[in-house]
């Protein structure tokens, strides 16, 4: 994606709430993109960014190799917002002065705004619910700078510079536990930076045509469909960017969700028009996956298979193709932002598991790829699926991992354990269903506990079961979630008719674990 004239750019101190303040930052209608700390002043220049917004991140300004910003970008003349460590990093770059007072806060925590004419609160509250993260404290502004906020332990909470457009604050805006979060960042953008609020997702269609255009030129490319929102919209633009020149492979690996091979089949190829190519290739993943339980190595596994099924369709395709001899030479894949971030694609991001299409790929990988979607969030990918025209049933889908039911089967994959848990999964989307709830929720993944027997009474006799565990989950784009609070009575129809409806099924169990500390998929 080119970089658009208005970008601010977020310098990522190894937080992972760097992912959300960019998100933030484009739902102000501002683009935004992430750079590690590493980058030097020169380097962050050369992006002629519009602002710079400094994260968070763990570490103690004063601590053996902690990240720091050089002094001479706040001499730039680039209007800079510091949160949390940021802030901090910013006040010691300055001349303030940084300090361990003991006074720790974390969570929700009361401040105190001394200026609500200020140009970071305007609007705002005097008093306000904010979200602290530190053990280190502001406890001297530096020279020219205004203390806008103070909490009961952190007499520097906020400070502003309009005259060098340089602000700053301790607590996080970007989460929505601080009431007046959005409203800071807008003003920041809007009066501290000057930025115009007019980039929206439809400025993201025009410019990857074009640039899909560039990068494949006469050539051809393959698209690996796996039925979720990522897959078909990513299609979808290269679609319009090339046309015939895309085949969409589909591969049925049997990890399939029930009837999900004939809805990709019938839905997608009618709204796009595009060429499909379906594989069957099931008892081929069954038997590379079989044996495995170890979770990251069979999201391994499942990546290294989908490569080779698709090596196997392009000679394929290339075969039955009017101009034989012209290979396939591009690789079509959704990939998203927090894909990259959680398969530590980002300085300072732990390496929480592998995607089947990040972390995934084998090394002797024989196409280039083309990933239209990678600085993207989820809500900005259906967004853009709209602007195609692709349909509700198709852009309006819960999040479905690419390795599919595979990974939640916590043991070994089998295809027992698979036609179980596909019945088990389908009768919590039809009660998800009937009870309007496919909008409130952000997915709810159905997991079978292969590995573990739970005793049981069924039909007046003892029995030894597998658990169906149900994980409802809340969430704007995957970074962090928090469980679902379904109503009782639609959990209580979707337990009654799994342990009534599948064999060897004789409890079912919710998952009320936030993310963090856990991932929403459990392998």
């Amino acid at each position: 994606m080119e970089q658009p004239a208005d970008t601010v750019l977020v310098i990522d101190f190894g937080a992972q709430y760097a992912q959300l303040i960019a998100r933030r930052v484009r739902e102000a209608h501002v683009y935004s993109e992430i750079v590690p700390h590493t980058a030097t002043v020169a380097e962050i220049l050369a992006r002629n960014p519009k602002a710079v917004i400094l994260s968070g991140g763990p570490s103690s300004v004063y601590a053996d190799g902690a990240p720091n910003v050089g002094a001479e970008l706040f001499r730039a003349g680039v209007p800079t917002l510091g949160i949390c460590y940021g802030f901090q990093a910013m006040a010691r770059a300055l001349g303030g002065v940084v300090d361990k007072t003991g006074g720790r806060e974390y969570g929700r925590t009361r401040l105190e705004v001394t200026d609500t004419d200020s140009t970071l609160f305007s609007g705002s509250a005097a008093e306000q619910p904010v979200w602290m993260s530190h053990g280190d404290a502001v406890v001297a502004a530096p020279e020219g700078f205004t203390v806008t906020g103070t909490t009961a332990k952190t007499p520097v909470a906020a400070f502003e510079d309009d005259e060098r457009r340089l602000y700053g604050v301790q607590h996080h805006p970007e989460v929505l536990h601080s009431q007046f979060g959005q409203l800071l960042l807008e003003n920041f953008l809007y009066k501290g930076a000057g930025i115009a609020p007019d980039w929206t997702t439809g400025n993201i269609v025009e410019e990857q045509v074009a640039a899909i255009r560039e990068q494949v030129g006469g050539k051809r490319a393959i698209c690996g469909l796996s039925g979720g929102v990522d897959s078909a919209v990513a299609a979808a633009i290269v679609q319009k960017a090339i046309g015939s020149q895309l085949t969409c492979v589909f591969v049925d690996h049997g990890l399939l969700r029930k009837g999900e091979a004939e809805q990709v089949e019938k839905d997608f190829v009618a709204a796009t028009g595009v060429q499909l190519k379906v594989v069957d290739a099931e008892e081929r993943f069954l038997s590379a996956l079989a044996g495995v339980s170890d979770p990251e190595e069979k999201r391994k596994i499942i990546g290294r298979e989908f490569i080779r099924v698709f090596e196997q369709a392009e000679r394929e395709i290339v075969a039955e193709s009017a101009d034989a001899g012209e290979p396939v030479r591009f690789l079509v894949q959704g990939t998203l932002y927090p894909d990259v971030v959680e398969s530590g694609g980002g300085t300072g991001a732990a390496n929480i598991k592998s995607h089947h299409n990040v972390g995934g790929l084998p090394d002797d990988l024989q196409f280039e790829l083309v990933e239209p979607l990678r600085k993207l969030f989820k809500d900005e990918v259906r967004q853009v699926g709209r602007e195609l025209g692709l349909p509700e049933a198709i852009v309006g889908r819960q999040p479905f991992p690419g390795p599919g039911l595979g990974i939640r089967i916590v043991g070994e994959v089998t295809k027992d354990r698979l036609d179980l848990l596909r019945e088990a999964d389908a009768i919590a989307r039809e009660e998800l269903t009937a009870a309007g709830l496919d909008q409130e929720i952000w997915q709810c993944p159905v997991v079978l506990l292969a590995d573990v027997r739970s005793v049981g009474v069924q039909g007046d006799g003892r029995t030894y079961g597998h658990p169906i565990v149900l994980r409802p989950v809340s969430s704007e784009d995957a970074m962090t979630a928090d469980w679902s609070r379904l109503p009782y009575e639609v959990l209580a129809r979707i337990s009654t008719r799994i342990t009534n409806e599948v064999a060897d099924v004789n409890r079912v169990v919710l998952d009320v674990t936030s993310k963090p500390p856990g991932t929403i998929e459990w392998e």
